[in-house]
């Protein structure tokens, strides 16, 4: 593989060049992210998104910079922008190399030119910095680079009417206050010279494909320019929420290389040698951030577009942080969510990246258990286990006395849930894609591996567990009778009740099963499980994750695309998803067994994933799948649990580096 570099054949043309996205966070949910080309095709595309203390949400402020060099009669324009029916510029033509690693770099070619540009972040700080080396072989360039900013919901698109800014102008820095109430700086060691205008109708591919606002307007308040002496020339542009007027080249210098340093220790604290993990425990860093309000950390479930949810970031716990030894992250982020639990349900999304917490599923909080067990597996953390017990016990009372949206133990031991509340959760209006109110086979399995993690941790705090044992008996006693289907050979998904109160049980072939095989306690005999295990791998494996229904159901999606309709109908009906392949690992290795020819099975199936590090979002793994051959990507770009569970199979059942 090309370890994250593309040459000429990947860059110059519009077409190939906007297949391949970038992304780099600032460990507060900010992050800069283009195309290699350097080419928006998304309204949530930005070298400075920032999520700044005094937003609800992140706001897209620095949009681009356009970079031209002129000479005599020649002018090069190294930027691109898509218009109606027309490209203009096309810098991507002087393109003859992009590298994502350590970040997101370009060279250029332009005449008698070279530029090497290339982009990076403060951590913990919404400032993005952009390095220039310029190498002129002629007497006389000039240099000029162009901002292209915006103040706005990083959903959302704006325009001229809707946006004005207010600039103040010094020699090499200019503030700018937006009407939405923003203020932002970008500064430089280049001249500034204030000349405001508006870049009218820019489209963006992406969101035009998706069915969604596509076309809006950037304000350029002025330029940047130098002389270009004869041999390299170094200069910095800076955009920041913060005070940059006083950084000078070497100051911004040091600031690279004590981010390359940060990234370089995760990799050296993790004590991972592997190529492939190593590869995967770069893409973790970007998702660990910190909650503005309680200063915990916290997981961004995806980027760009989503914030952090209760169910990814418990799921996503042990890859993202266990694996790299990021203990304390892992227990700020426990702590973060076990302050907001209420009514044993820890919160379902923040989501407007702080906002109130939405508490609708059913999930999070047994995960937010199995993830405690997990993080005490690694660090036999006695203190924190006590400190936090009174959550689980909050959790399990609640759980089986009954709590909000329709959750609660019926009689027969099993939980049951109110419409939306699991994983499979698309809606489109009031119509639930996936209806699974009732009681779900995940949701059951993952209820039975709380009480005994419960019962487990417990004792060793010296607490009186019967209670759990006895439930979790009870719960043993009904669940195959309820859930075994011996037409399939494997579980029914979910038991519903129709209109008139009879009971429904869903055959539908669905990935959800495999947990009752993979969880650290499970139910049925091993060769139930193995009859799970066999199921799914026949019906819903691929190579990059699990099919979300079996291709034979009359329901069945196989293309994840179109307008908002087309893929929420496919999300969870045929879709592939790649944090799935996590519990298939560890379900497949625990029915066939640990031998040397199982081991390497999964190990090349995992490393699949090898190439799709260089194909979407560069080095990391897409949210989702198309069910059909080949298997394009979708969804967001980079998703927390696709790369966390594929870590985490990797090196604790493939490698077996675990506690």
């Amino acid at each position: 593989m090309n370890g994250g570099r593309f040459g000429v054949d990947f860059l110059s043309t519009y077409e190939e060049g906007i297949k391949r996205e970038w992304v780099i966070g600032n460990g507060l949910g900010g992050y800069a992210s283009s195309t290699i080309i350097g080419a928006e095709t998304r309204t949530y595309h930005g070298l400075l998104v920032a999520a700044p203390e005094n937003s609800p949400g992140r706001l897209l402020l620095l949009s681009t910079l356009d970079e031209e060099i002129s000479i005599n009669e020649e002018l090069y324009k190294l930027a691109i922008h898509r218009y109606p029916e027309k490209i203009f510029p096309e810098g991507f033509k002087h393109l003859s190399e992009f590298n994502r690693i350590p970040f997101p770099l370009w060279v250029y070619q332009p005449g008698d030119f070279t530029v090497k540009k290339k982009v990076f972040m403060v951590h913990n700080s919404n400032t993005t910095f952009v390095l220039y080396d310029i190498t002129s072989r002629r007497e006389g360039a000039l240099l000029r680079i162009f901002p292209l900013v915006s103040s706005r919901d990083f959903n959302l698109t704006a325009r001229s009417g809707y946006l004005s800014f207010f600039q103040r102008a010094g020699t090499s820095e200019v503030k700018l206050a937006s009407s939405t109430g923003f203020t932002f700086s970008i500064s430089s060691n280049l001249e500034y010279h204030p000349e405001p205008i508006w870049y009218y109708n820019l489209e963006y591919d992406t969101e035009k494909q998706r069915g969604l606002n596509f076309q809006e307007d950037n304000f350029n308040p002025g330029y940047f320019e130098s002389k270009l002496e004869t041999g390299t020339s170094r200069f910095f542009i800076a955009a920041s929420t913060g005070d940059i007027s006083s950084l000078t080249l070497e100051q911004v210098d040091k600031l690279y290389l004590r981010e390359a340093n940060r990234q370089n220790l995760l990799a050296l604290d993790s004590k991972l040698t592997e190529p492939f993990a190593l590869k995967l425990l770069k893409a973790t860093d970007s998702f660990v951030v910190k909650n503005r309000i309680t200063g915990e950390n916290t997981v961004i479930a995806g980027y760009h577009w989503y914030s952090d949810w209760g169910r990814d970031a418990m799921i996503s716990l042990p890859g993202l942080l266990l694996i790299p030894y990021r203990f304390e992250d892992a227990r700020s982020t426990l702590n973060n969510f076990a302050r907001y639990c209420r009514r044993g349900l820890i919160p379902n999304t923040f989501p407007a990246f702080g906002g109130d917490p939405v508490y609708n599923t059913v999930d999070a909080s047994l995960w937010f258990i199995h993830a405690l067990d997990r993080y005490f597996a690694y660090t036999q953390d006695f203190l924190f286990l006590s400190d936090i017990w009174d959550t689980v016990h909050e959790i399990i009372d609640n759980y089986y006395s009954g709590t909000d949206f329709g959750i609660g133990m019926d009689p027969d031991y099993l939980i049951r849930q109110g419409p939306q509340l699991t994983w499979m959760d698309a809606k489109i209006g009031e119509w639930a894609v996936t209806p699974r109110a009732g009681k779900a086979c995940e949701v059951n399995a993952l209820w039975y591996n709380a009480l005994k993690t419960a019962s487990y941790l417990g004792t060793l705090l010296g607490e009186d567990v019967s209670e759990y044992e006895n439930l979790a008996a009870g719960v043993v006693s009904n669940f195959e009778n309820a859930f075994w289907n011996p037409e399939t050979n494997c579980l029914f998904d979910l038991i519903s009740q129709d209109e008139a109160g009879n009971e429904v049980k869903d055959p539908a072939i669905r990935p959800n099963q495999i947990f009752v095989v993979s969880l650290p306690y499970t139910m049925l005999s091993p060769e139930k499980e193995r009859a799970i295990v066999d199921r799914v791998e026949k019906d819903l494996l691929t190579p990059f994750g699990l099919r979300t229904l079996s291709s034979d159901h009359p329901l069945y999606k196989g293309q994840y695309r179109g307008d908002a309709l087309n893929r929420d109908t496919a999300y969870h009906n045929g879709t592939v998803w790649p944090w799935l392949l996590g519990a298939y690992v560890k379900a497949y290795l625990k029915v066939h067994g640990y031998s040397n020819s199982h081991l390497e099975s999964m190990k090349t199936l995992l490393e699949g994933f090898d190439e799709h590090l260089e194909t979407a979002g560069i080095g990391t793994i897409s949210e989702v799948f198309d069910g059909d051959y080949p298997h394009s990507p979708g969804g967001t770009i980079a998703q927390a649990w696709s790369v966390a569970e594929i870590l985490r199979a990797y090196v604790e059942d493939v490698l077996g580096i675990k506690p």
